[in-house]
């Protein structure tokens, strides 16, 4: 008998870890969809959601030349009036890709800056996507029954009210800046400065930070971090 529970439990686990390696695979869209339903566990049910969770938003960055078209389309200006350097994605997600760059500050020392910037074309591929989904969920709750205390078409409505937040990098600045305004007296937290002369709805710049991520324990340590406060 355990035996046979530790198989069916494997089986299971290797279904749900092909189910986040084919929605990775499948581009954008299906990404953010598998991490919006890994937060409705009420759906696709506790074990599932936990695998989904762990869904990873890594794609391949899109290229120099493609970036730098886009950043200047959206600040209306030359890279080189508007960024001392503009180097190469050092992360790429399914909706946008951060470049390390430098400005130019008022004394003339340069000063390194984050800049996001938006996949071309990823409002369009969003867009026929999120009506695939729609169509789904409108023969879902057509044929079966079941499925309607679910609300399919409510899920749908709010995944693409979620990805059109995210895809106006102005709502994210604003949102760092109030999160800023919110910390001002907590000790030991800091937000990054956005440079708002340099952002608009499809790029972001905001001040560089080096940092260790707070899961890696062993850096945290190797840093001289009291761990316990």
């Amino acid at each position: 008998g355990g035996v046979g529970c530790c198989k069916g439990t494997g089986h299971v686990a290797g279904h749900q870890a092909k189910l986040s390696a084919a929605l990775t695979s499948m581009g954008p869209s299906d990404i953010k969809l598998g991490q919006f339903l890994a937060t409705r566990d009420d759906i696709v049910g506790r074990e599932l959601a936990r695998d989904l969770a762990s869904l990873q938003d890594r794609l391949p960055p899109f290229s120099q030349d493609e970036a730098v078209k886009a950043v200047e389309a959206a600040l209306e200006a030359p890279i080189d009036t508007l960024y001392a350097e503009f180097g190469p994605p050092v992360a790429a997600a399914s909706i946008a890709q951060v470049h390390k760059a430098k400005v130019k500050g008022p004394n003339g020392a340069l000063k390194d800056v984050a800049v996001k910037v938006l996949r071309p074309g990823i409002e369009q591929r969003f867009q026929k996507d999120l009506d695939s989904y729609v169509l789904a969920a409108r023969m879902i709750e057509r044929f079966h029954p079941p499925s309607r205390r679910l609300k399919p078409l409510a899920v749908v409505d709010t995944l693409a009210k979620s990805v059109a937040i995210e895809m106006d990098l102005r709502m994210e600045a604003a949102a760092i800046s109030e999160m800023a305004d919110n910390i001002t007296d907590d000790e030991g937290f800091r937000v990054p400065t956005v440079d708002w002369t340099r952002s608009a709805r499809r790029v972001l710049t905001l001040e560089w930070i080096d940092g260790v991520p707070i899961a890696n324990l062993e850096k945290l340590r190797a840093a001289g971090h009291d761990l316990k406060t």
